[in-house]
């Protein structure tokens, strides 16, 4: 036998009929509609949904003072040691998509600064948007290059 569209039905135990709520004492929901005796969730307008509803008392939000700051405005750096750089072959070029590749940078939108910390005995070709004075020495005295790129330029790149 084929479906006709006009006799399908939900199967069974699927639907529940709907309360019908205030009809007569003989429905067993008449008078108080089901919603009990006297109080605040016996009126039209007792609804206490709200999330943070914490009966009629100050919140704790309110309660507690507010703390600290967010810069929206800050720019987000991502810092690399030149001991992490010591791990890549010789004569590497080091950039921002290769340290991403070995994920040493993570995140969106970050400056790549290269800190001192650590040894590095390999000559490497190393760009970031950032060196501190330490990191540079460290570098050039392994027989590496330091070059510095701007945000304007990797935001031009991205672009």
């Amino acid at each position: 036998m084929t479906a006709i569209l006009s006799r399908l039905s939900p199967p069974a135990g699927s639907t529940k009929e709907a309360k019908r709520l205030g009809r007569g004492p003989g429905s067993g929901l008449g008078k108080t509609a089901g919603r009990g005796q006297k109080g605040q969730k016996a009126r039209s307008t007792g609804n206490i949904g709200k999330k943070h509803f914490q009966g009629g008392q100050t919140p704790i939000q309110r309660r507690l003072p507010k703390r600290g700051f967010r810069n929206p405005f800050a720019i987000e750096v991502a810092i690399v040691n030149v001991g992490a750089l010591e791990l890549f072959a010789a004569g590497t070029n080091v950039d921002e998509d290769f340290l991403r590749e070995k994920r040493l940078v993570q995140g969106r939108d970050v400056l790549v600064k290269i800190l001192g910390n650590g040894e590095l005995t390999k000559a490497l070709t190393v760009t970031a948007h950032k060196f501190s004075v330490s990191a540079v020495v460290k570098i050039e005295a392994a027989g590496g290059k330091a070059i510095v790129i701007s945000a304007e330029e990797t935001a031009a790149e991205a672009s």
